[in-house]
């Protein structure tokens, strides 16, 4: 029986081909990796990530793909929301399972997925928290997402998304997708990128970079002074930091160097 997309999951399922073999060689699966993929919908990403991995995990909020997914070999369906899904204990369910297989251990796992546009950017705050047990990240988003993910400060796209995210990952866009390329079109473009978190990266507290980037960007328009300047200043803050910008001028380095000083 077909599937008829549901506007409610936000599905827009990926149907060209040529598009589908670039993304799966940006991603470069080898035999043996742990991988995820969030969101497999038809499963156009699914087929060839199996063929080359010989084994794969996804995770399915639809009732009916997920079970259409499970009667494939190879493939274990995790029927849920992905935002309750707990990566570290899959991590570390599928590194066991790695290790029996092959010998080989595997700590960390591969992350990709054709993310819903409606809740992509609660997937990646969510994926945040398990940045430690994650080799690496690819993500079809719209490209508007994908374009405030990567921007340079003092860009109309620098904001809050581009800090919390570049604490944590090194991020580049691999592919522009149009929206021809699926089925039904979005209203929107489409990109690809790729997320590899640092191998050493700030060690700070991430609620209190999540705060300190919340009240600089809450009226982006006006000088810190009149936003983070007070907040500072009810933490009594004594240390120095040029209030006189805008939250869009300040360098991540910044936000990260004033959250370790606090």
């Amino acid at each position: 029986m077909k599937h008829i997309p549901r506007k409610r999951f936000g599905q827009h399922f990926l149907a060209d081909a040529g598009i589908v073999d670039a993304i799966v060689g940006a991603i470069d699966p080898r035999p043996g990796q742990a991988m995820v993929e969030i969101g497999p919908g038809l499963a156009a990403l699914t087929q060839p990530l199996l063929e080359r991995l010989g084994h794969l995990t996804v995770i399915e909020l639809d009732r009916d793909l997920a079970a259409r997914l499970s009667s494939r070999p190879g493939l274990t369906v995790i029927q849920s929301d992905v935002l309750k899904v707990d990566f570290s204990e899959l991590a570390s369910s599928l590194g066991s399972a790695v290790r029996e297989a092959t010998s080989v251990g595997a700590s960390k796992v591969r992350v990709v997925g054709n993310l819903p546009y409606n809740i992509s950017t609660p997937i990646l705050f969510h994926l945040l928290d398990f940045v430690d047990v994650i080799q690496d990240q690819h993500f079809m988003l719209q490209k508007e997402v994908v374009d405030r993910m990567v921007a340079r400060p003092a860009t109309a796209e620098y904001g809050r998304l581009s800090v919390m995210l570049q604490w944590r990952y090194a991020m580049d866009m691999v592919l522009f997708v149009p929206p021809e390329s699926f089925n039904p079109p979005p209203r929107v473009d489409s990109a690809v990128v790729r997320m590899v978190p640092h191998s050493d990266p700030a060690s700070i507290d991430g609620k209190l970079l999540s705060e300190i980037v919340r009240v600089a960007f809450s009226q982006r328009r006006k000088l810190l002074r009149h936003t983070l300047g007070k907040w500072l200043q009810e933490k009594a803050y004594g240390g120095e930091f040029d209030v006189q910008r805008r939250a869009e001028e300040v360098p991540v380095a910044e936000y990260l160097a004033l959250a370790a000083s606090i």
